[in-house]
């Protein structure tokens, strides 16, 4: 009978070992260069963003016809992803907040918040290196 216990007991610490890993996703370095499309209220982008990811600091380039060129600045906490782009649109500064998740290494989606210029989604996904020829 106490054989069975054992036996029971450990099958229990290993269900919930199996349980408790696969709970938590493996980090993601965000660091690199993505394609983001974005839905908005003005229409759709397709701007590239360039993202220097450092602890749970994230720094970047932004690139796109709508707003040009600028940097970047948020924050990675586990797998969600927060970052601002402040912007000069005809002489007047404008920050689009982008809040999303990180799907996994290179996928992440979320909703773009532009003030009184409205909102949206995006999806981003990682461009692949280049490769040497």
């Amino acid at each position: 009978m106490l054989s069975r216990i054992r036996i029971f007991g450990v099958a229990a610490m290993a269900i919930l070992f199996v349980c408790s890993a696969s709970g938590q996703a493996a980090k993601v370095d965000l660091t690199g260069t993505w394609t983001f499309t974005i839905m908005s209220d003005a229409g759709v982008g397709t701007p590239t963003v360039t993202f220097k990811e450092e602890g749970e600091k994230l720094t970047g380039h932004y690139s796109s016809t709508l707003l040009g060129e600028a940097d970047l600045t948020g924050t990675v906490k586990g797998q969600a992803l927060e970052f601002t782009v402040r912007a000069d649109l005809g002489g007047m500064p404008f920050d689009f907040k982008f809040t999303g998740t990180i799907e996994n290494k290179d996928s992440v989606k979320g909703k773009l918040d532009s003030g009184d210029l409205g909102g949206g989604t995006f999806t981003g996904k990682r461009k692949e290196p280049e490769t040497a020829k």
